[in-house]
């Protein structure tokens, strides 16, 4: 039976090699995301590579939408063996104690409701694939640290770490409450930018080996938390 990967957050960089990862391995893969543009050019590439692959366009701060769109991706292409939670959130509350109201609000909008709504959407899909998986991915801001809290804060970052925290709480959390259904979560966990993104530095970490991170965490099915550099 074809097996689908969602790809939430779908975009330049480690999301891309996670499509082509995956697709290369007999995924038919979905990509979600809220620019039509992007996502016609990644099926597009996608499908020159021979994978099958289809765009949907929701807001990953969106619960509706994304539940919409993973009703629409099981409808398309059949149930959901893996979900990659790409999205990221929390830049427009800098500093904390500033921040317009709606922003801190909106903190948690991708990193906790978001994902959640589409763990919960794709749930039964999960747990009779026998091999159903969520994988995460997320930034070094997540880590509890008092050196990297004070980096986030130096450079404003506030609303971007606090996601990317409950992020990896969350993740914790469902690793707990799901193994008992045969659901795998795995998180990798970025130290540094990214190739081929904005924010390349120059010195960024390969998109490719994020990619095959996630496939062996999603083969190994051990430890929940993987760190690339």
């Amino acid at each position: 039976m074809s097996k689908t990967i969602v790809i939430v957050g779908f975009g330049p960089g480690n999301s891309t090699a996670v499509a082509e990862k995956f697709g290369t391995e007999g995924f038919s893969v979905a990509l979600v995301s809220r620019n039509d543009d992007r996502l016609a050019a990644g099926v597009s590439a996608l499908k020159a590579k021979g994978v099958t692959a289809a765009a949907f366009q929701a807001d990953a701060a969106d619960p509706a939408a994304i539940g919409a769109a993973i009703r629409k991706v099981r409808a398309e292409l059949g149930p959901i063996t893996v979900i990659h939670w790409n999205a990221f959130g929390g830049a427009e509350a800098g500093d904390l104690l500033t921040a317009d109201p709606a922003a801190l609000r909106g903190i948690f909008d991708v990193a906790v409701f978001g994902l959640l709504t589409a763990a919960r959407e794709a749930l039964t899909d999960l747990k009779s694939a026998g091999d159903g998986t969520i994988l995460i991915t997320n930034g070094a801001f997540g880590e509890l640290s008092p050196d990297i809290d004070a980096y986030a804060t130096s450079i404003n970052a506030m609303g971007i770490a606090l996601a990317n925290a409950a992020k990896n709480k969350l993740a914790g959390l469902l690793s707990q409450r799901l193994k008992g259904d045969g659901i795998y979560v795995g998180e990798v966990m970025v130290h540094g930018t990214i190739k081929g993104t904005p924010t390349d530095s120059g010195n960024s970490v390969d998109p490719s080996r994020i990619a095959d991170t996630f496939w062996e965490l999603y083969q190994s099915r051990g430890e929940m938390l993987a760190g690339v550099s």
